[in-house]
């Protein structure tokens, strides 16, 4: 059984491509929406980022694909921190996206970091994110960098 964070992700009819299977920029789309309702359920909203003045950023992002996703297939997704340095200046994390309870369609690796949104540079985040990073799952072989 998994464990850690998991999403239900819903799909809908504008998700599909001509081949009547999942379009692949929607693979990406779940991975933003996973880590964006983490952060948000943790209280690092959009809002509270705004008022930080801080915000994440992806150096890369890559998606493996495993198995195509089709209309009516029950589809999960979670999130599990790979790597961080000690004050979560960079991260890199790993979405799994499940399908129909215990096929694996696809994986998602980012790399990221976090940037002062006023001087545009890239920064180390204020004590809520780095607790919010703490709190994430960590994958096994999980590594501080």
């Amino acid at each position: 059984m998994r464990m850690g964070y998991i999403k239900q992700v819903q799909i809908r009819w504008s998700d599909l491509d001509v081949n009547a299977h999942l379009r692949h920029s929607v693979y990406y789309d779940w991975g933003a929406f996973c880590r964006i309702a983490f952060l948000q359920e943790h209280g690092l909203s959009a809002v509270k980022m705004q008022e930080l003045q801080i915000g994440p950023v992806i150096f890369r992002e890559e998606c493996v694909f495993r198995r195509e996703i089709r209309q009516g297939d029950d589809i999960t997704i979670d999130l599990e921190l790979t790597a961080a340095r000690k004050d979560f200046s960079r991260f890199s994390i790993k979405h799994t996206i499940i399908k129909n309870k215990d096929t694996v369609a696809a994986i998602i690796t980012i790399d990221g970091a976090w940037m002062d949104t006023v001087k545009r540079k890239l920064c180390t985040p204020p004590e809520i994110a780095i607790t919010t990073h703490a709190a994430m799952p960590k994958a096994a072989g999980f590594e501080w960098q």
